[in-house]
C-alpha cells in the first residue's frame, strides 16, 4: 500500500492511535516525573513516547473527525479509577494496544514503521513492569 492508497478512514486510525498511544504513556511519564521524582523512567518513557511519530501530519490533521467519532463518550470503566496504580495499569494498556494497531496498519504502509510501533509496544511492556514495581515498592 502507498500512500496514495492510504483512505480517509485509515488516516483516522491512525491518527487516534498515535494520539492515545503518546497520551498514554504521557499521563505515566508525568506521574514517574512529578509525583515519584523518578528521573530514569520519566526519560526513558519521554524517550518512548518521541519514537512514536508519523511525518504525514498534514494527512491525519485533514481526516481528524473527533467530533463525530461514535466511541467519543466515556464508558463507565474509565470513569472509575479507585487510585493511581489502576491509572497507571490503564494507561499502559491503552498505550500497548494503540501501538499494537499501530504496527498492524504500517506493515500495509512502510514495514520500517511498523517495526518501530513493535518496537514501542514491547519497551512498554517492559516499562510497564519496571514501573508498577517501582511504584508499589514506594508505598
Amino acid at each position: 500500500m502507498t500512500k496514495n492508497q492510504l483512505t480517509p478512514e485509515l488516516f483516522r486510525v491512525i491518527d487516534a492511535n498515535l494520539n492515545r498511544l503518546k497520551e498514554g504513556i504521557r499521563v505515566v511519564e508525568d506521574l514517574m516525573r512529578y509525583l515519584h521524582n523518578n528521573k530514569e523512567l520519566s526519560i526513558k518513557l519521554k524517550t518512548i513516547r518521541h519514537l512514536a511519530r508519523f511525518d504525514d501530519i498534514k494527512s491525519l490533521l485533514k481526516y481528524r473527525d473527533s467530533i463525530n467519532d461514535v466511541l467519543r463518550d466515556s464508558t463507565k470503566s474509565e470513569l472509575n479509577r479507585t487510585n493511581l496504580n489502576e491509572i497507571v495499569i490503564a494507561n499502559f494498556k491503552r498505550a500497548e494496544e494503540s501501538s499494537r494497531v499501530l504496527e498492524e496498519l504500517f506493515k500495509l504502509y512502510d514495514i520500517k514503521l511498523s517495526e518501530n510501533f513493535k518496537h514501542i509496544r514491547y519497551e512498554l511492556y517492559d516499562l510497564e513492569k519496571e514501573v508498577i514495581n517501582t511504584t508499589s515498592n514506594s508505598k
